[in-house]
């Protein structure tokens, strides 16, 4: 934006709190048997198969994920972050904020229209007060 002024420039690590979709395994496990009786044939193994399906809904489930470190931008109007290798920053916008939790050394900043994003590291927690009360004072 052309009249944000930026308060802090600092490196984070950061997280995103998200689910998938579940991406159950395909095919089903099991083995070739040479039956004396029937010959050779597919036997199939349901317990393997229910604990990769059970894997896979545990690991769609909502959780921290996308870790990674990242350059955190305090700006006037939002909180910038540009994750290492990205080309592009993602905008956080004050407006759009529902909710701060300061849990030193991380701060959680929960979002209206996206997944919440976990911050950590030295300056998370100033940067978890310093967004409390631009929001507060953008609010008036």
């Amino acid at each position: 934006m052309v009249d944000e002024v930026a308060f802090a420039d600092v490196a984070c690590s950061a997280a995103r709190f998200y689910g998938t979709g579940v991406d159950y395994p395909t095919p089903a496990s099991g083995y070739f048997e040479d039956h004396p009786t029937f010959g050779r044939r597919w036997v199939s193994n349901g317990r393997l198969d229910s604990r990769r399906r059970q894997e896979a809904e545990d690991a769609a489930r909502p959780q921290w994920r996308d870790h990674t470190a990242a350059r955190v931008v305090l700006t006037s109007a939002g909180v910038r972050l540009l994750p290492v290798g990205a080309r592009e920053w993602m905008p956080f916008d004050h407006v759009l904020l529902t909710g701060v939790a300061n849990e030193p050394p991380a701060v959680v900043l929960s979002y209206s229209t996206c997944a919440p994003l976990l911050l950590s590291g030295p300056a998370a927690p100033w940067l978890g007060v310093a967004v409390e009360h631009l929001h507060h004072s953008s609010a008036y």
